[in-house]
């Protein structure tokens, strides 16, 4: 069913809110991985505020679809919206990065409510996720496994064994979506390793793909609605985004894959994110 304008509007809403609770997070952490944060902003908001099946009050509900964050460095912009999802009180966030904190730069799923797995050394998350789907079918399970990639982490290895092995089983519980920045720790990611035509490495690994802008709502909505409807095997959507967007002065800047943020650029990366909204 095409996105609804009501839909649109909250979903867009929730996007202007996560953005900002992010730079917060990563003021009171002292620092963070907050350009990649900012560019899963939507992902993460139309699964968890319009697709997944899950029971906050019950993170470990048997039937719940999984979200395996495979770019575990985005934790600094995954954890408010489970703060916001109701898995944990959003105040904890302020102890974001502290020592004794349960909330670590990557998120550890055996401290965090909500997380269904440890993820950080990259391009393991994708593995992970067929274990998840593999498993579910040999439990009789109707859930649905999310996996969400950063496009740096598609140089590794691991990540197309497990796309063989998900194709070969045809498992068609299983999403991918590839936050495709073009951007990672030492800059453009065609520079440090081109993975492109990344859309035709997925096909010719046998998975069904589809080509988004990532931060286009009713674009990145109707994609997962497809996924989630085809039954021939694996399904990748490739998520066109903007490293740091919704911040001027961050966005498509390699810099800022991880900084710091003052009370100054704080104030700075709001007042940026509420033009971007039209918000003053």
């Amino acid at each position: 069913m095409p996105l609804s304008e009501k839909e649109f509007k909250e979903l867009t809403e929730k996007a202007h809110q996560i953005r900002k609770d992010v730079i917060q997070t990563v003021v009171w952490s002292g620092g963070g991985h907050v350009g990649g944060s900012l560019s899963q902003v939507e992902i993460l908001v139309a699964l968890y505020y319009k697709f997944l099946n899950i029971k906050p009050k019950e993170p470990k509900w048997a039937d719940r679809d999984r979200v395996i964050l495979s770019k575990g460095h985005g934790g600094v912009g995954y954890a408010p919206v489970l703060a916001d999802k109701g898995y944990f009180n959003k105040s904890l966030l302020k102890d974001f990065n502290h020592t004794g904190s349960a909330f670590g730069m990557h998120l550890d799923s055996l401290k965090v409510k909500g997380v269904d797995a440890s993820t950080g050394s990259l391009g393991h998350g994708l593995s992970i996720a067929v274990g998840l789907a593999m498993g579910a079918r040999l439990a009789k399970k109707k859930y649905v496994t999310y996996c969400i990639m950063g496009d740096g982490e598609l140089a590794e290895g691991t990540i197309w064994e497990a796309a063989m092995s998900a194709a070969h089983y045809k498992l068609n519980n299983l999403i991918g979506i590839v936050d495709k920045n073009l951007l990672c720790i030492d800059g453009p990611t065609k520079d440090i390793m081109n993975i492109d035509p990344v859309d035709e490495k997925w096909k010719a690994f046998g998975w069904k793909v589809k080509t988004v802008n990532g931060h286009d709502f009713y674009e990145l909505c109707n994609a997962i609605e497809q996924a989630i409807a085809y039954k021939d095997g694996p399904f990748v959507i490739i998520a066109n985004t903007i490293k740091g967007k919704g911040v001027d002065f961050m966005e498509g800047v390699p810099a800022w894959h991880y900084g710091g943020i003052d009370a100054a650029k704080a104030k700075k990366a709001l007042e940026s994110i509420d033009r971007m909204y039209g918000k003053k």
